[in-house]
């Protein structure tokens, strides 16, 4: 299918030609299940979306997200004792990439960013300019924006130019630090609603 036909085809072709390539069961989630077994389920399988399917139904009742789930606990972690982790903070708990960070320029062509997310296995980039401060973030999303606009003809265009046509409502870049707590850094995500 070339880029340019995008706008011809309907899902139920793409979806043919998906079930052509590979044969994946949808990872789903039991609505009797615990928190605990959708987060595992989240993270074992790699994605950002968990069906809650009815088991006898076979209807989808909603569908869990990280960030659900995570405004979800910090929500209610208030009214539960914490755990001594969220005080820690990314140094002490070693969360975090420090090396081999895929990123992007303002300039790079947009066919490159599409191609790292490929290879990596990401869903966003962080945009660096010449000294190395993080000026903005390329998404998957951004990509939609670009289909949903039609304007993906062109895929040599910059990322600067991408971004052009991102919604009104973007608000900057959430960072953080390694030496922020693992709760300070929760609250601002939850807050930011990232």
């Amino acid at each position: 299918v070339q880029i340019y036909e995008l706008e011809e085809h309907k899902i139920e072709t793409w979806r043919e030609l998906y079930l052509q390539e590979t044969f994946k069961p949808l990872v789903n989630i039991s609505p009797d299940a615990s928190l605990f077994d959708a987060v595992y389920s989240l993270i074992k399988n790699k994605i950002h979306r968990l069906p809650v399917i009815d088991p006898v139904s076979g209807n989808a009742l909603y569908i869990l997200t990280h960030k659900r789930i995570l405004k979800f606990l910090q929500l209610f972690m208030s009214e539960m004792p914490k755990p001594a982790f969220m005080k820690k903070n990314l140094d002490e708990l070693g969360i975090g990439t420090y090396h081999n960070i895929a990123f992007i320029h303002p300039d790079t062509p947009i066919i490159k960013a599409l191609n790292i997310f490929v290879d990596r296995r990401i869903s966003a980039l962080p945009v660096v300019d010449e000294s190395g401060k993080v000026v903005d973030i390329y998404s998957k999303f951004d990509v939609i924006n670009l289909a949903a606009e039609k304007t993906y003809n062109n895929l040599d265009i910059t990322v600067t130019q991408a971004l052009q046509h991102r919604s009104q409502y973007f608000e900057g870049v959430v960072k953080c630090s390694m030496l922020e707590t693992l709760e300070t850094i929760v609250d601002r995500i939850v807050k930011a609603e990232v």
